[in-house]
């Protein structure tokens, strides 16, 4: 006999699903080694949150849907954060998590199917086995296609219930989205319009551009325009091949090339949301500049900034404006535009820009300390980001080799604690590269358990602690507006004593000489996790916060 449990994971296998990433409870035991039993691999958590930053990170290296499951209630709850995250960053991912019998809840049971779409997550409820496996086939597929999560939800009382063979998907299959193909010509012709005036055009490219395969001919667009290009952090990498690349648009763009990036008149921007930070809360593109968006979702960004929209893959709308310039003529940028000396300003990136070395009093000042780190960093690698005001260092000092390997946990949905379950996903999915994964001591000690799960993998990876004893972000921005120190400074942990209690390698870095310890690590060819237990000066504010906490006057 094929019981319900059995076929879900038999359809999931046979749909490609290699990976799953989960804790077991009742609700999702006999799931999970059916899971197993049908060829996925799994990796347990230690955290239900946990599992499912872990399957994000997963899709965000690899384009691939990952499973994770959890019990039913609480499992789900503990999971909910993370499960946010997803959904707001467009991860695609299958939660395949227990749930109440189809007879009706117990004492104990919530109503998860309206909490999961409480955070824009579609669910499908199997309560008939006879259709479980169409349906589980068809949540994976709209998983892919539309590129967010799916909670596929197992009624206790069905999990062992018989499945015969599986019948044709009919009325209870999940209704897919057809993808964007086309484009409508109303709205690309004012765009046209607005290319055959501009003098300065700027390409900027999200997440949303790197996911639909557009690097190429975006690249070919902007050098057929003459442009400069840009993107997202989340899109960091896409055109570093480029001599017009201008690096990171937004609050951690170095200052000669965000000068660049304010001379813009046209802003042509491909799959990305235009949020606040990526618009540096309006402080970095000129007012006056023509802002068109290129998404699948339509109209203006999130921060509201946008003349023009088309609706479409990025791929297929910069095809389109391609193929049309072909036959209009080349809009006439300025030389001045695409000039030596603007190359020359573009490379101008923040290694070149001097600082005072705050170091002393046995901290160390963490633009010397990243600085130097950079140059001891394999080449080929991940990068993981937590939340938390750390992470301008690592964003502006240690470049990506290409999006794929730029994780920022958290940022969708501005919560931390991802970062540590979001390297074990990273190092699972591409365990060619070495998972690199900076944090601040508040977000590591929240997802401190997944420390434990990293080192248990083996998988190479780095963890580095920015460690200021403190909730950086919320003390520089609001102890001078009168918030009480004492709820965001704290006593120093040993990060580095902990680490190596659960199984790492550690060091902590007060200093330069500290960093020996990385060199000796990747001669022994990066084995397993190091952790440096970097004790950070507290007073250095990254640039971007400086910029948001300056007064609005404040002159360049």
């Amino acid at each position: 006999m094929t019981t319900l449990a059995v076929a879900v994971a038999r359809a999931l296998a046979a749909d490609g699903v290699r990976h799953a990433f989960g804790l077991v409870g009742g609700g999702n035991i006999l799931a999970t080694a059916a899971l197993t039993g049908a060829g996925v691999h799994y990796t347990a958590a230690r955290h239900e949150g946990g599992a499912m930053a872990m399957a994000d990170a997963y899709f965000r290296v690899t384009g691939e849907v990952a499973v994770c499951t959890t019990t039913h209630g609480p499992g789900l709850t503990n999971a909910a954060t993370a499960l946010a995250e997803a959904a707001k960053n467009r991860s695609a991912a299958v939660l395949l998590c227990g749930d109440a019998p189809t007879g009706g809840p117990r004492a104990h049971d919530i109503d998860q199917s309206a909490l999961v779409t409480s955070l824009g997550v579609p669910v499908v409820r199997l309560t008939d086995p006879a259709t479980a496996v169409a349906r589980t086939s068809a949540a994976l597929e709209l998983a892919r296609l539309r590129q967010c999560p799916v909670a596929v939800m197992l009624p206790g009382d069905l999990l062992g219930a018989e499945v015969s063979t599986p019948s044709a998907p009919g009325a209870n299959t999940v209704a897919v989205p057809a993808a964007a193909a086309t484009v409508r010509p109303d709205e690309l012709a004012p765009v046209l319009h607005a290319l055959g005036r501009a003098r300065r055009p700027l390409l900027l490219a999200g997440a949303g551009a790197w996911r639909a395969g557009a690097g190429k001919v975006l690249r070919d667009l902007g050098d057929r325009l003459g442009a400069l290009f840009t993107t997202t952090v989340m899109a960091n990498g896409l055109f570093d091949e480029s001599p017009w690349s201008l690096g990171i648009c937004g609050g951690f763009a170095a200052p000669e090339p965000a000068r660049l990036l304010s001379g813009a008149d046209l802003v042509l921007a491909f799959g990305t949301s235009l949020d606040t930070f990526t618009l540096h809360g309006g402080r970095l593109l000129d007012p006056g500049a023509t802002v068109v968006r290129i998404d699948l979702e339509p109209g203006p960004g999130s921060a509201g900034r946008g003349d023009l929209s088309v609706t479409g893959d990025a791929s297929v709308v910069a095809a389109r404006l391609l193929d049309a310039l072909g036959t209009a003529g080349t809009p006439d940028a300025s030389g001045t535009w695409r000039s030596a000396e603007v190359r020359a300003t573009a490379a101008r990136r923040w290694d070149t820009v001097p600082f005072t070395d705050d170091s002393g009093a046995g901290r160390i000042d963490p633009r010397t300390f990243t600085r130097r780190l950079a140059g001891l960093l394999p080449a080929d690698r991940t990068l993981v980001l937590d939340g938390g005001h750390f992470i301008a260092w690592p964003a502006m000092y240690w470049p990506v080799p290409d999006p794929a390997a730029m994780v920022f946990t958290g940022a969708a949905f501005q919560s931390i604690g991802l970062g540590l379950a979001g390297a074990v996903g990273a190092a699972v999915g591409r365990p060619d590269r070495t998972t690199v994964a900076a944090l601040g001591d508040g977000g590591a000690l929240m997802g401190l358990p997944e420390l434990e799960t990293l080192v248990r993998t083996g998988r190479s990876c780095l963890v580095v602690v920015y460690d200021d004893a403190s909730y950086g972000f919320e003390d520089h921005m609001y102890t001078p507006r009168g918030a009480d120190p004492a709820t965001v400074n704290f006593n120093d942990t040993d990060f580095a004593g902990t680490a190596r209690a659960l199984g790492a390698q550690a060091v902590t870095v007060r200093a330069p000489e500290d960093l020996a310890e990385v060199t000796a690590w990747r001669e022994r060819g990066c084995p397993g996790t190091l952790l440096l237990d970097c004790k950070i000066v507290h007073t250095v504010m990254a640039p971007f916060l400086e910029d948001l906490l300056a007064p609005a006057d404040r002159p360049d």
